[in-house]
């Protein structure tokens, strides 16, 4: 076994670069246990009776649920897995379509921008991020800014 990680280092990336995650589908126990753990109880995401007098019909999970699950299926892929450092930055984040019970999200991330962190150990990685339906439509999109390892054979001082 190695002690090795997975990941991919911020040396790994390139401009132009594009991840494709898993897919995974949303349940109404997905939202339920978000809501409970969040505290939001919002009509929109908890009452059948509401959401059927709206657009929606039904329930509809929460926009920060939806890009926890991606952000899992992210951390699942293993591009993260032992070389991720922090969260910097998410920038622009629009929900554009409602996912509910039964729909079967994705995230695909194109890496628009990168560059050296001025410790040298590290480095700063962009990506313009989309999550994608089973009908690949978009219902999310945002700018996600991170930190990485760089290779130990790279780091300079």
């Amino acid at each position: 076994m190695s002690d090795q990680p997975r990941g991919l280092y911020f040396d790994d990336f390139t401009v132009g670069d594009v991840h494709v995650t898993g897919r995974r589908t949303i349940t109404s126990t997905d939202i339920v246990n978000f809501a409970c753990l969040s505290g939001d109880f919002n009509e929109v995401h908890a009452n059948w009776e509401y959401c059927q007098t709206t657009a929606f019909g039904e329930p509809v999970a929460h926009g920060p649920l939806v890009y926890s699950i991606s952000a899992g299926l992210v951390y699942a892929s293993g591009v993260n897995d032992g070389t991720l450092l922090a969260l910097l930055q998410i920038t622009d984040w629009v929900m554009l379509a409602p996912v509910k019970h039964g729909d079967t999200i994705r995230l695909s991330q194109e890496v628009v921008a990168t560059r050296p962190a001025s410790s040298g150990d590290k480095g700063v990685v962009t990506f313009d991020r989309r999550v994608l339906n089973q009908h690949d439509d978009v219902v999310q999109k945002m700018t996600g800014t991170y930190l990485y390892k760089r290779r130990p054979d790279n780091i300079t001082a």
